[in-house]
């Protein structure tokens, strides 16, 4: 069964110390990790040095994998069998699909349950799940995780299955108490609620695999008038943490994955409260996928957080100092797409947006197409926005100002909006 909650940091302790040895001697059993793990003593693993052994496996490393080495030489043969295909987030270009087995999926579910405690959502609560429920795994494992905590779902799916307006009519007949989706979506359903006139009643909004800055987060929250908890996993490992405060990073659950965070460069262990890069070694959900010392490309900050608040402040808390997310460079001048996100986002008037690097006669062009909350003067909007952006970024844009709703039937058929696109050959 998978583990309880543990009480104290020392219990936490005690089951790394047992669960690390036995992934080390689970991936020994792989042909891609046998050879890699020759000098490790697995009697002395609790010594740092002898863990820093263990080599980094990175994206590069799985890139450079076929599908047929990957199945052959990377995973296990597990004793209870294989119980499902969790997608890879397509980190290979030629996404994976990682085998789990059914122990694997006993611990998976727990793992994505204790979020539901994080929100302070549990029995006879309504979710509303809208998530994908295609080959990725998010949407489903939060629906089916559901029960074991007596909340009721209505499986929505994304707007490629359920059309949003669909959605949100179903919103409006079921009465969910929560909401589980990707928070652009959230800002989509809400600006086309908006735009026929219908406000969202839900008490909590549950997000994950994108990040949320604190303008996105104040955005959601007052359209839809509901708290918002964000969760972190990775399919790698799995739903690894949630906000049991918001804003303040992820409780990660490090009874059932062994964290570190390491200096991007040395790969030396940073200080409590440097940002350094994330690497992840899973420790029930290995009975396949042998994930030891995975670097997931996410900079964060580690916090003990040991306030005592609550069964969840057991945990230590991770918190992103920014994902790998992208950023225009126009006319030199860099703008990193988050920092784009939130400037606009700031502006209550504004309902939703898109950002578009462009080529106009030989010059590089930022192109912002915003939509207006109702009531608010468009066009002084679009001159506010320009003036604006030109003082913080030192970039004058072309401001668009589009019919409230247009975006939301654009973004409809995307599983993530696809609110920042370069469009320069």
């Amino acid at each position: 069964m998978p583990p309880a909650l543990p009480k104290s940091r020392a219990e936490i302790r005690r089951i790394q110390a047992e669960r690390k040895r036995a992934a080390v001697e689970q991936a020994m059993r792989s042909p891609f990790w046998r050879p890699r793990l020759e000098q490790v003593r697995v009697e002395r693993l609790e010594d740092p040095e002898e863990w820093r052994k263990i080599p980094i496996l990175d994206k590069d490393t799985l890139r450079a994998m076929s599908d047929e080495q990957f199945y052959r030489e990377f995973c296990l043969t597990p004793a209870d069998g294989i119980c499902e295909y969790w997608r890879s987030g397509g980190v290979t270009g030629q996404p994976l699909f990682y085998p789990r087995s059914y122990r694997d999926m006993e611990y998976g579910l727990e793992a994505f349950a204790r979020t539901y405690d994080c929100a302070g959502a549990g029995r006879g609560d309504r979710a509303h799940v809208s998530f994908p429920l295609g080959i990725h795994p998010v949407g489903q494992v939060f629906a089916r995780c559901a029960a074991s905590r007596g909340i009721t779902v209505n499986w929505a799916g994304s707007g490629t299955s359920t059309p949003s307006a669909l959605q949100i009519e179903l919103i409006q007949r079921l009465k969910p108490t929560l909401w589980i989706g990707m928070s652009s979506y959230a800002l989509h359903l809400a600006n086309l609620a908006e735009a026929r006139g219908v406000q969202l009643n839900v008490k909590r909004l549950m997000t994950s695999a994108e990040p949320v800055s604190p303008a996105k987060r104040e955005k959601i929250e007052r359209t839809w008038g509901a708290k918002l908890t964000d969760t972190f996993g990775m399919t790698e490992a799995g739903m690894m943490g949630a906000e049991d405060k918001p804003g303040l990073g992820f409780r990660i659950w490090t009874d059932m994955y062994f964290v570190e965070v390491l200096d991007a460069k040395s790969l030396e262990p940073v200080k409590e409260g440097e940002t350094g890069t994330l690497i992840v070694t899973s420790l029930f959900s290995n009975n396949v996928t042998p994930f030891l010392r995975w670097s997931s490309g996410d900079l964060v900050t580690y916090s003990e957080a040991d306030d005592g608040a609550g069964p969840y402040s057991v945990f230590p808390r991770l918190k992103h100092a920014h994902r790998t997310s992208g950023f225009f460079k126009v006319r030199g001048i860099n703008l990193g797409h988050q920092d784009l996100e939130d400037f606009i986002f700031r502006r209550h008037e504004i309902g939703d947006f898109r950002a578009e690097a462009l080529n106009d006669g030989g010059n590089d062009v930022l192109r912002l197409s915003i939509e207006c909350r109702r009531g608010a003067d468009g066009t002084a909007i679009c001159r506010l926005l320009a003036d604006e952006c030109k003082a913080k970024f030192e970039l004058v844009p072309q401001v668009v100002l589009l019919e409230t709703g247009t975006l939301a039937k654009e973004f409809e058929a995307n599983i993530k909006a696809s609110r920042f696109i370069d469009r320069r050959l």
